[in-house]
């Protein structure tokens, strides 16, 4: 390997929704750059790692076989109940979690017989940017959603408290310099916070750290959101590098399991497959018609189900793993027994990529996180947006209403509940009606500017060239000061 090819350093906080992105990073960076990348992966738990099926051998799932370029390093388990409680919000613990980490990264980072060029952190992981300081790296950060998600938590520092307070009370649209207005029903709920509330003042903190990085890197590209991405970079605030979709790729050969058999065995472009994250669940109200709008819609389905909880829509965001059941209390009687010709129904877990690459998959009834919107967008899978909590309101609104590729829950209200009707319609719209037609082929044509954009000389491509020569440039310059 060159001397000037540079050794960056990827921190990853808890959760599939920030691991996912990161790993892809790596994978890129060793596989188009021929970067030596080192993979720090932070977990809440024993378990939040080792349950999942993408990190059974993490190394692998990273493809470390790339002549020795990548390294995946587990981070050892940090407890933090003296930092936050049960009852605090999933920010918190992730957050916390991190920063006991950091001593540990820190010792790591030390040993390495030359510090990486740069430290790429994701949303979560901006305490770490210190250590980037004390090493003379680059910072970068990754964001693991869209520009516009970006743009909004750019300017809030900047937004007059006035302005914020008329949009929570009177529900007026909040202005984004250069983007579409934040509409109240596609707000954050920190928007909603105090001001001198520790997670909004955590929020804003953020957000000004992020400003003052050396780039954000960012799961988009230029010509999914060229609007964005336009008001962005003419802040100034900080470089804006759109480097999407990072997105997991379906293997050489995919390995056999009950719901691949299954989706073998159905027409194409057939079956509406309905998930809601890693994290996501539902109330038990919203359970009983979600299964009353399946089987109401005669159509096919394959269904990753949990139990269901009442105060928290991220229930299982730090105990993802694989359930076993019978025939749970929480479905309508004689459910999967009625439905057992058409219907696939499986607990916890399903390989997300392998399901939305399927040809029998026609249509995915999701929860809007935005590794999930670029699954099934890489995938050219439309989209029924059912978001749930953190920005995925604004991901449903920018999928429907801006890019075409989905349509959406009408119930927007927290304590509204998304009707049995309402959910056969959407199925039979996305699958079978002539009105999903102009989704349909709008999905396919998103699917090739995405191929395009990561392909050598593509937009994403030439972005991630130009976060290359920057490291490099970096490596030199600290070279010729020694």
């Amino acid at each position: 390997m060159e001397s000037t090819k540079p050794h960056i350093a990827l921190l990853a906080s808890p959760g599939i929704g920030h691991l996912i992105p990161m790993l892809e990073l790596a994978k890129r960076l060793v596989s188009n750059q021929t970067f030596k990348v080192t993979v720090f992966v932070v977990s809440t738990d024993h378990a939040s790692i080792a349950n999942t099926q993408l990190l059974q051998s993490p190394a692998a799932a990273a493809g470390s076989g790339d002549d020795g370029l990548l390294d995946v390093v587990l981070v050892p388990f940090v407890d933090v109940p003296d930092i936050v409680g049960p009852g605090d919000a999933m920010v918190e613990k992730l957050v916390a979690t991190v920063l006991r980490s950091l001593p540990f990264i820190r010792t790591e980072i030390s040993k390495m017989e030359i510090p990486p060029a740069a430290l790429v952190v994701d949303l979560f992981g901006t305490e770490a940017l210190g250590i980037a300081d004390e090493f003379n790296m680059l910072k970068l950060v990754l964001i693991a959603s869209n520009a516009w998600f970006i743009a909004v938590m750019l300017c809030s520092p900047d937004i007059d408290r006035k302005e914020i307070e008329e949009h929570v009370k009177n529900r007026t649209p909040l202005n984004i310099p250069g983007c579409k207005p934040l509409k109240f029903e596609d707000t954050f709920h920190v928007f909603s916070m105090d001001p001198n509330d520790p997670s909004y003042q955590g929020y804003i903190g953020t957000a000004i750290k992020m400003s003052l990085t050396d780039g954000i890197l960012v799961n988009t590209w230029d010509e999914l959101e060229p609007t964005s991405l336009k008001a962005l970079r003419h802040t100034k605030k900080v470089p804006i590098y759109p480097i999407g979709p990072l997105v997991r790729s379906t293997g050489k050969s995919v390995p056999r399991n009950e719901i691949i058999d299954w989706l073998d065995k159905q027409p194409g472009e057939s079956v509406i497959y309905v998930s809601f994250g890693s994290g996501g669940t539902l109330s038990a109200q919203h359970v009983i018609e979600l299964a009353w709008g399946l089987e109401l819609s005669q159509q096919r389905f394959l269904w990753v189900v949990r139990p269901p909880t009442e105060n928290d829509a991220a229930g299982t965001f730090f105990t993802l793993g694989n359930g076993t059941y019978t025939n749970p209390d929480y479905l309508p009687d004689g459910f999967l027994a009625r439905t057992q010709d058409r219907g696939l129904v499986v607990p916890m877990w399903a390989p997300q990529v392998q399901v939305l690459s399927h040809p029998s998959t026609g249509g995915f009834l999701t929860h809007c996180g935005w590794n999930s919107s670029m699954e099934s967008i890489v995938h050219g899978v439309p989209m029924i947006a059912w978001p749930l909590y953190a920005e995925q309101k604004l991901n449903a609104n920018m999928l429907t209403e801006d890019i075409g590729a989905s349509i959406r829950v009408t119930t927007v209200e927290s304590d509204g509940v998304v009707t049995r009707e309402e959910i056969r319609s959407m199925v039979r719209k996305i699958l079978v009606d002539h009105e999903g037609r102009n989704i349909r082929a709008r999905c396919k044509e998103l699917k090739i500017s995405a191929a395009k954009a990561i392909a050598e000389g593509g937009s994403s491509y030439n972005s991630l060239s130009q976060i290359a020569e920057v490291c490099i440039q970096h490596l030199k310059t600290e070279s010729s000061r020694a």
